[in-house]
């Protein structure tokens, strides 16, 4: 008997996205077509100004496009889903909400309780790290744990598919690997479907199924390279010769 392969989760076919910009319009996103699997991790690279953000925003649902089609879970996607997390670079949280608080927020605008909410905001709260800084304002928090905040708030509504764009933009680069670690971690525990924006060649292979490279833009897609290397995923992988031959295909699919 012949298996079936099951339906990809999210596919983009033949997506192109035009900026107006009152000369004829600016070219953003040239014919981009790709799948992405149920609990894969991809990553997308490219030279900044290329897109990728773009990409992210109308996944998200939240940009318009002018060419192809986005279909998520079977169906077109035509506007913001609630089966989509999202996580930008800066955390964004709000100010005078505690980190329970600002965890809770998309249920809050959901009509849940707190009483409702609680398991599942201390279960997150858990799982990112954070026990024992519930009732602490994000004032008294470092980068890194700000970023957790804004990932536990991404997932407690339990999303099918993560979207990050550049997660980890802002942190310095021992606290961006320790992160990349943790998200390692967090992927494993809850088997999300996670599509990340980055610029760290290194940290797209260390946390990805698949790396997706573009170009200058407008942005066409020069590479989709499969990461087999075996998991879980420490960080003396990063100097073995299999990730450096990985690594320089993706600089040269960028351009770099």
């Amino acid at each position: 008997m012949i298996a079936v392969l099951a339906e990809p989760m999210l596919r983009v076919d033949g997506l192109s996205a035009v900026f107006p910009n009152g000369n004829g319009g600016l070219r953003v996103l040239d014919e981009i077509s790709f799948d992405v699997r149920e609990s894969e991790f991809v990553c997308l690279l490219g030279p900044s100004g290329s897109g990728k953000s773009t990409l992210l925003r109308i996944l998200a649902g939240l940009l318009d496009y002018q060419k192809g089609e986005v279909i998520l879970d079977g169906a077109h996607l035509l506007g913001p889903r609630p089966g989509v997390g999202m996580v930008f670079q800066k955390a964004n949280l709000m100010p005078w909400r505690t980190v329970r608080e600002n965890i809770f927020l998309p249920l809050e605008l959901q009509g849940l309780s707190e009483v409702q909410a609680k398991e599942s905001v201390q279960e997150l709260i858990d799982l990112v790290g954070l026990t024992g800084f519930e009732e602490s304002l994000p004032r008294d928090l470092s980068g890194g744990m700000a970023q957790r905040v804004a990932i536990a708030r991404a997932l407690v509504h339990d999303p099918n598919l993560l979207l990050l764009d550049e997660p980890f933009g802002a942190l310095d680069a021992l606290t961006r690997e320790r992160m990349a670690g943790e998200l390692l971690r967090i992927w494993h525990a809850r088997q999300k479907t996670v599509f990340m924006v980055t610029h760290d060649i290194g940290e797209a292979i260390f946390l990805s199924d698949r790396v997706l490279a573009f170009s200058e833009r407008p942005a066409r897609l020069t590479l989709d390279l499969e990461v087999d290397l075996p998991r879980p995923r420490g960080p003396q992988m990063r100097y073995t010769p299999e990730f450096g031959r990985m690594a320089m295909a993706l600089r040269q699919a960028i351009g770099g």
